[in-house]
């Protein structure tokens, strides 16, 4: 990091997917940042749960060797492929796994999501989130590991009283919250007002920045040259004293939910992954000091 750049920053990671499909490189893009913080979704397009035994021990012997720390296994469980209408069984057989995989890994964090409604009506559709999250969090709490959910797809990805609700129904220490500083632009809601609601039960941060694309959908930018607040967000977590990491997550060559449907971008970019994390280490040089003195 340039030294007119050094400040106060909470430890810098990337999701690694988004720069490279393969671990040598993901470890590359992290390395070259000066980070050298993994937070692993997938090696060679397969999440990390579903890997072979012997491709997991090999990846595992690669962080390890390469001096890389994993901060968080972004898990499907809940995710946008797993309506609440679907196999919990799937979830708990991923969440078994995890277990010893996020040991082998020297992580204890998982992301998880809280289920697209698969049509049902919402009430029924929360009960359900709410009864899976909670068995979810009991053995999460058994395993060691802690679940993170994220403001994403799910009954309580949109709405900070959803999300306390489920955190109230779990009552477990085994399930906290992860807040996207991006994922507000997506879903039609403001993230700073978001984060005030929930700032005392976040574990976890992803950086993301959007905005509203001609068509209506989303467009993902540089961190703080988009609408979601970004900055505002860094202030907040700064002033509040947050203790995690950020994790980067571009989404501007990889989006995970529009690959699978065939119809968006489906492979990483190590450049402009590098080029987004000095671009936050700028954004970070002119917010996090200040969020403190706040």
């Amino acid at each position: 990091m340039p030294p007119e750049l050094e400040t106060a920053r909470p430890p810098l990671a990337g999701i690694g997917d988004e720069a490279a499909p393969g671990l040598a490189a993901q470890l590359a893009a992290v390395a070259e940042l000066g980070w050298n913080r993994l937070e692993l979704r997938t090696v060679d397009g397969v999440p990390i749960a579903e890997m072979t035994e012997g491709a997991f021990d090999r990846a595992a012997g690669a962080i390890r060797d390469g001096g890389a720390e994993v901060v968080g296994v972004a898990a499907k469980i809940g995710d946008w492929s797993r309506p609440a209408t679907g196999d919990f069984s799937r979830d708990l057989a991923e969440l078994e796994v995890l277990v010893r995989r996020c040991a082998r890994l020297g992580t204890r964090m998982v992301r998880v999501m809280s289920y697209p409604s698969g049509g049902l009506e919402e009430p029924e559709w929360g009960r359900r989130a709410r009864t899976r999250l909670r068995e979810l969090a009991h053995r999460a709490e058994e395993g060691g590991l802690l679940l993170v959910h994220e403001n994403c797809a799910g009954w309580a990805g949109e709405s900070a009283e959803r999300a306390l609700d489920l955190l109230a129904e779990a009552d477990s220490p085994a399930l906290r919250l992860l807040f996207d500083t991006g994922n507000g632009v997506a879903h039609g809601y403001s993230g700073p007002g978001m984060l005030r609601r929930i700032i005392d039960r976040v574990a976890h941060v992803h950086v993301k920045d959007a905005v509203t694309a001609p068509d209506g959908g989303t467009d993902y930018v540089l961190p703080g040259a988009g609408r979601a607040g970004v900055a505002e967000s860094l202030r907040l977590l700064a002033a509040h004293g947050y203790p995690g990491a950020l994790s980067i997550e571009p989404h501007l060559h990889l989006r995970p939910h529009l690959r699978a449907a065939g119809t968006g971008p489906g492979r990483g970019d190590v450049q402009a992954f590098t080029a987004y994390g000095r671009h936050l280490e700028r954004l970070l040089a002119q917010t996090w000091q200040a969020g403190e003195a706040a």
